[in-house]
C-alpha cells in the first residue's frame, strides 16, 4: 500500500496518526510505502520524507491500494495507475493546509464516485478494510488511450512550436526602433 500526503510545509499528523494505530492492528499483513513530508512519522516502515515524481509513479503502479491527501496532482496520478484513490482531504483548521481547496475537491469527487473520501478516522479505517478484503473496490479502468493520446498531443505541439521558431527565423524583420547612441559632442542627439 502506499500513502502520498504530499510536499506542502504543514504537517499532517492526524493521518500519519491514524495510519500508525491502523497499521500496529493489522501487523506484517500489510507493506507500506508511506511519504509523509514534513510530519514525523517514526512509527511507520518504509516512510520516506519526499518520493522523486519517478519513484512516486513506480511506487503507485507496484500499490494494491492509495491513500493521499486531497492534493489534485495525486488524485489524478493515482487514478492514471488504475486506483480508485482512498482520500483524506487537508483540513485547514486543524493547520494542515492554508486554505480549504483540498477539501473542496475531495468532497466534489468523492460526491461523484471519483474517489473514496475519508474526513473521519472510521470512514479511513472502513476503507482500507474494505480495500484489504476485496482491492479490486478501489481499482479503476484505466484508458490506455489517453496516454497515447497525450504524446501525439505533445508531439504536434512540439512541430508547431519548432514551425513558429522557423518561420519567425525566416521573416526578415524591419526594426521598429532605433538604438538611443547618447547626446553628441555638441550635446544633440546622434543621428
Amino acid at each position: 500500500m502506499l500513502v502520498a500526503v504530499g510536499t506542502d510545509k504543514h504537517p499532517f499528523d492526524r493521518l500519519v496518526s491514524w495510519l500508525t494505530q491502523w497499521h500496529g492492528t493489522v501487523g506484517g499483513e500489510v507493506v507500506l510505502t508511506v511519504q509523509h513530508g514534513h510530519t514525523r512519522a517514526d512509527d511507520l516502515p518504509d516512510a520516506v520524507p519526499f518520493l522523486g515524481h519517478a519513484d512516486l509513479q513506480a511506487a503507485m503502479a507496484r500499490a494494491d491500494l492509495v491513500v493521499c491527501h486531497g492534493g489534485p496532482a495525486t488524485i489524478l496520478e493515482a487514478r492514471r495507475h488504475g486506483h480508485l484513490p482512498i482520500v483524506v482531504p487537508r483540513d485547514p483548521t486543524r493547520g494542515e493546509h492554508v486554505d480549504d481547496h483540498q477539501l473542496l475537491f475531495a468532497r466534489r469527487l468523492g460526491a461523484a464516485g471519483l474517489v473514496a473520501l475519508c474526513e473521519s478516522r472510521q470512514e479511513l479505517l472502513d476503507s482500507l478494510t474494505a480495500g484489504l478484503a476485496d482491492r479490486a473496490r478501489f481499482t479503476v479502468a484505466v484508458d490506455a488511450g489517453a496516454a497515447d493520446g497525450r504524446r501525439a498531443a505533445v508531439r504536434r505541439v512540439g512541430v508547431i512550436v519548432e514551425d513558429l521558431v522557423a518561420a519567425a527565423a525566416q521573416r526578415h524583420h524591419r526594426q521598429w526602433w532605433r538604438p538611443w547612441r547618447g547626446p553628441g559632442p555638441n550635446g544633440r542627439r546622434k543621428p
